[in-house]
Parts: C-alpha cells; sequence; structure tokens
C-alpha cells in the first residue's frame, strides 16, 4: 500500500516528474525495477558461474579496484548538500555506477562462465543508461547551471586522466563512508567471492 505523502515529499515528486517530462527520461515506475530485478540476475549468475581458483583470484582483484572507487565516492558524496564534485567526482560524475561496474567486471572474471556475462551485461545496458540520465534530469532541475557547468568539465561515466583542475576542497571523510553505508558493497563481495570460492574447490 502506497504511504501518504506529505506536502514536501508531493512537491518533490512533482519536481521530478516535470524534469522527466521536459527531459524524455522514463520515470520512477521504470528506474526502481533496477533493484528487484538485480536479485534475480545475481543469483542466476551466481548458480550459472563456473569458477576457479585462478578466476577468482583475479576477479578479486578487479573488484578490489572497484570497491575502492565506491569507498572514495561514498566518502565524498553528502547527500542533498549540493553538487559533489570533489574526490572521484571530479573525473567522472558516476563514480559509484562506474565502481559498480568494476565489481560486475571482478565477478564476471571470478564466475568464468559466458552465460554470466550475457546476463549481467544485458541488465546493465538496460537499466544503467537510465537511471544515470533520469538522475542527470534531476540535478539540472535542481541546480541548473552550475550543474550544467560541472557537465561541462567532467564526463557521464568513463573517468578522465590528468588534472582535475583542483574543483572543491572537501576531503574524504571515513565518517561520511559509514554514513552512506557504502562497507555493506565490501560485506556483499566478501560474501559473493568466499561462495564461489566454495564452488571451486567443490568442482575439483
Amino acid at each position: 500500500m502506497q504511504q501518504d505523502q506529505g506536502p514536501a515529499e508531493a512537491g518533490q515528486q512533482a519536481e521530478r516528474s516535470e524534469a522527466d517530462l521536459r527531459t524524455g527520461v522514463p520515470g520512477a515506475a521504470w528506474a526502481r525495477w533496477r533493484v528487484p530485478l538485480g536479485y534475480p540476475v545475481g543469483i542466476a549468475c551466481i548458480v550459472l558461474a563456473h569458477p576457479t581458483l585462478t578466476s577468482i583470484a583475479i576477479g578479486s582483484a578487479v573488484a578490489l579496484l572497484g570497491l575502492a572507487v565506491r569507498a572514495a565516492a561514498a566518502g565524498h558524496l553528502r547527500r542533498a548538500k549540493g553538487i559533489a564534485d570533489t574526490g572521484p567526482y571530479a573525473r567522472t560524475r558516476n563514480p559509484l555506477y562506474f565502481g559498480s561496474a568494476l565489481l560486475a567486471l571482478g565477478f564476471l572474471v571470478a564466475a568464468h562462465s559466458l552465460v554470466p556475462a550475457l546476463l549481467l551485461g544485458a541488465y546493465f545496458a538496460v537499466f544503467y543508461p537510465t537511471v544515470m540520465r533520469r538522475e542527470e534530469a534531476e540535478l539540472r532541475w535542481n541546480y541548473g547551471t552550475a550543474f550544467e557547468d560541472y557537465a561541462k568539465r567532467v564526463p557521464l561515466f568513463l573517468p578522465k586522466l590528468g588534472s582535475t583542475g583542483g574543483a572543491g576542497k572537501t576531503q574524504f571523510s571515513f565518517a561520511q563512508y559509514v554514513r552512506n553505508r557504502e562497507y555493506n558493497a565490501a560485506i556483499g563481495m566478501a560474501l559473493i567471492m568466499a561462495f564461489l570460492s566454495v564452488m571451486a574447490i567443490w568442482r575439483r
């Protein structure tokens, strides 16, 4: 059952809906399927995996890089405090999603199977471009020219190399990392790699 909305929540939803209409980006009804469908896709990928200890070692190294990117982003992300443009946000507008892509790549290397690669690749291709465009529509609606200037400096997804121009002064905060509960990603990936290791040893 949908809960009643207060004036603030209703106003925010109306603003987001108008932003979606202005940009032609699918709204919340489409984007919220990303998480519910992610669970069965993830389970299927694990069940269909054929890991080896070597593939797990290589995949874990890639996943650690993804965790580092996400951790750095979470330590700079202060929700509802304006546009995050420091740390990894000075190199890509979506460091959390870039880190997630590295996590997925690490898992696929560890899984050592074509079918999970096709499933996970299709999942990312269907949902993540749409989700990023929708979130950017909200940021444009909320911050206007400030976000436009940021978008001109920083690429959407793939990080830029070289100097970041010294944008922003905010430093990494471990307390912010904890508040954003990014440690859940590390715990989840550790459990997945442990399960794949059991599969690899069992099938030897």
